[in-house]
């Protein structure tokens, strides 16, 4: 691709990026994510264009609002730039096709949860639903890929979590994973095929046991609360199983498999 494609991914990023914000912020509220337009949550007042313009109004502003001077969340300079890294990251692997449009759609989707559930502690359907149909869908439209394989995925990705959902509130007595998650791995076995929700399940576990002792030791809130959301680690693990995926699996193959 020629160099001025590149910089057209990172700034659509971007942009994309800044809708992503929209996202994060109105869906757990309810709320419209095209009406009305952008304004400020502290005063409500909209934002200018020349003040929505992603990461540029942020550093000019001082990460504070014209108006009414609250502090912006950094949360909306870092989703925008891991976007563009994301759109950029994807052509350079993938080039243009349907490929590329499934990573894209997953990795925003990906992103919007992360954040969402840290935040409020939900995977909104509205993005895992239709996720899992997308994932089915695009198994026919990628020669890579197939629907068996992205049939399997999805199968083995809710079974799983569906089990351990069940085992989980046995032992502990509570609600240890709860509905989005199962329907987030769904939507990850549709997009990833059997092997890689198999990774992501492995991985996300890791994470979550590490991060969660940490955060135990480290957050009287979490130690109090005693509820860390689950969709962050599996986001987190999709994306590394996406990008690493193939040598991960292959290494455990040679190492411990011999095969």
């Amino acid at each position: 691709m020629h160099f001025i494609s590149y910089i057209f991914i990172i700034f659509l990023g971007l942009a994309v990026g800044s809708f992503l914000n929209v996202c994060i912020y109105r869906l757990p509220l309810d709320k419209s994510i095209l009406l009305p337009s952008s304004f400020c949550p502290k005063c409500k007042k909209k934002i200018s264009s020349w003040d929505n313009i992603p990461v540029l109004s942020y550093i000019l502003l001082k990460g504070r609002c014209r108006n009414c001077r609250a502090r912006i969340s950094f949360r909306y300079p870092l989703v925008e730039l891991l976007t563009s890294f994301w759109f950029f990251f994807v052509f350079l692997k993938s080039g243009l096709g349907w490929e590329s449009v499934a990573l894209l759609f997953l990795g925003c989707s990906l992103i919007v949860i992360f954040f969402i559930d840290l935040q409020h502690k939900i995977i909104p359907d509205v993005i895992t639903l239709p996720g899992v149909v997308l994932g089915i869908l695009f198994s026919f439209l990628i020669p890579e890929k197939s629907f068996i394989n992205s049939l399997l995925g999805l199968f083995v990705g809710g079974g799983l979590f569906y089990l351990f959902a069940i085992l989980g509130e046995a032992i502990f007595k509570r609600e240890s994973l709860g509905g989005g998650d199962i329907k987030l791995a769904l939507m990850l076995g549709a997009f990833l095929g059997w092997e890689k929700i198999l990774l992501v399940f492995f991985l996300a576990a890791i994470l979550g046991s590490i991060i969660g002792i940490l955060f135990m030791f480290l957050s009287q809130k979490v130690r109090k609360e005693k509820i860390i959301p689950f969709g962050p680690f599996l986001a987190l693990a999709a994306f590394l199983g996406i990008l690493w995926g193939e040598k991960l699996i292959r290494y455990y193959l040679d190492t411990f498999l011999g095969l």
